[in-house]
């Protein structure tokens, strides 16, 4: 019952957001490069996806984030379990990680395009930064809420570290680490547009630059749900990915 509510919801909350939008552009008259309506917006949507622009822009930006989701997942896995492992490690690199994080991606971003120029690499550069830190914590967090009781059975039964790792320390923290994934996921996204905002001639960012300088705020209104679409759409992934392996990991452990 609750499933079939829920389904309902994702139906009628974007008809009434739809009908509200409409009202509000025939109620105020606003002309459409303030304010367009639902019709314009889809017209926008149909002419950019049939002249090819929509899509070569789509999938520039979605290898940015790929690229830079998958080195900010990396960096924060190997970092993180170092420092799970090494109080002096720890002691060392987190209060400069911590206090990375006070600076805004935005104000360094420029700064990356001057030193590394406006292709490919930095923007899945800034992804990977915006990525990091959350997946990172996560991880650590992870790791360190392992059972220490565990830990040391393996080691009295002669398990080696690899087999501490695979058997007991990723089932224990994968619940946590794919929170953390499902942040930085999300949060790719805004990397990839933060980097085509600074400098950039292909992707959304730079769709939604074109519009804004044409006043073409349809354009505008395209780009922005597409990239909505992009980041529920990897969210959903992490999400399946979450149910999966969590659902295989109990399983085995009540088979255990």
């Amino acid at each position: 019952m609750k499933v079939n509510r829920f389904r309902k919801s994702w139906v009628v909350l974007p008809l009434a957001l739809l009908f509200i939008w409409e009202a509000t552009v025939r109620v105020t008259g606003l002309p459409p490069f303030i304010l367009p309506g639902p019709l314009d917006v889809y017209a926008r949507f149909v002419t950019a996806l049939l002249d090819g622009s929509l899509l070569t822009h789509s999938l520039a930006t979605m290898s940015e984030m790929l690229t830079g989701l998958a080195a900010g997942t990396l960096a924060a896995i190997l970092i993180g379990y170092v420092i799970s492992k090494s109080s002096l490690f720890e002691h060392l690199v987190s209060p400069i990680l911590v206090a990375s994080q006070a600076v805004p991606v935005v104000a360094i971003a420029p700064l990356l395009v001057i030193w590394f120029g406006n292709g490919f690499f930095t923007k899945a550069l800034i992804c990977s930064l915006v990525v990091f830190f959350p997946v990172f914590v996560n991880t650590v967090v992870g790791l360190k809420s392992v059972p220490r009781g565990l830990s040391e059975l393996m080691r009295t039964l002669k398990a080696s570290k690899l087999q501490i790792l695979l058997a007991l320390e990723i089932p224990s923290a994968l619940a946590i680490f794919l929170s953390g994934l499902k942040i930085g996921a999300t949060l790719s996204v805004i990397g990839a547009v933060v980097g085509e905002f600074v400098g950039s001639d292909m992707g959304l960012g730079f769709l939604i630059n074109v519009g804004r300088g044409l006043y073409d705020t349809s354009l505008v209104f395209v780009a922005v749900f597409t990239l909505v679409f992009i980041a529920l759409a990897i969210y959903g992934v992490v999400s399946f990915l979450e149910h999966t392996l969590l659902r295989w990991n109990d399983n085995r452990i009540f088979k255990g």
